[in-house]
């Protein structure tokens, strides 16, 4: 497999590139774009063939989730259901932006994209091009660091293609990324709890969830 690279400019991305990449998301293929932070995957969570290929493109255990971006707090809720309170407060504080929000899968997921886990991870980022695709796909997308399992992550377009080139079908080259990760907090049991600090510190996410 051929990966092909693309020039964007990440505030001001060509419409061809954006259909593009749309079109291949649609056709099953994964692709590279980059975020706030960093450059990630971004594959169909409804297509198997879709999931397969990005646990294979990482050479990632399936045994481990792989995380959607959302469009906003309404996509989650069309596809969850009804949301928390700590959802919610959450939401309105620290989206768009680097908070990744655990959550219980709803069934309509496809369990292999939780890992079996059964649980999901939900963001909604303020990068443009990601808002971008997740709009014009009208529906959540996996979003998961572009690297191998273990490897540095990566920060630019150039790096992605020469870890990935023949693991991925297109990288979207937007320059350099540079900014901590999300954090990741899991909402799903009685008590909330951090599972990774990452641009947003715990104590900020304390002070949100305070009462909650």
């Amino acid at each position: 497999m051929a990966t092909d690279l693309i020039e964007i400019d990440r505030e001001n991305p060509s419409e061809t590139a954006l259909d593009r990449a749309v079109d291949a998301i649609r056709r099953g293929k994964v692709i590279a774009i980059p975020t706030e932070a960093l450059y990630t995957l971004v594959a169909d969570p409804m297509n198997l063939h879709a999931v397969t290929r990005v646990f294979k493109a990482k050479g990632r255990e399936s045994v481990r989730s792989l995380p959607l971006l959302v469009a906003d707090a309404m996509m989650v809720e069309e596809l969850t259901g009804e949301l928390s309170k700590r959802f919610h407060a959450l939401v309105r504080k620290f989206w768009p932006g680097p908070l990744s929000i655990i959550l219980t899968a709803p069934s309509k997921v496809p369990l292999k994209v939780t890992g079996m886990t059964g649980r999901l991870s939900v963001r909604q980022s303020s990068a443009k091009i990601a808002q971008l695709i997740v709009t014009r796909m009208n529906q959540a997308v996996i979003a998961t660091s572009a690297n191998i399992s273990g490897q540095p992550t990566c920060s630019s377009g150039i790096e992605v293609f020469g870890t990935m080139d023949g693991r991925v079908d297109l990288v979207l080259d937007g320059g350099v990324c540079s900014g901590a990760g999300s954090s990741t907090v899991d909402i799903t049991e009685p008590y909330w709890r951090m599972i990774r600090e990452g641009a947003i510190p715990e104590k900020e996410v304390a002070e949100c969830l305070k009462g909650l």
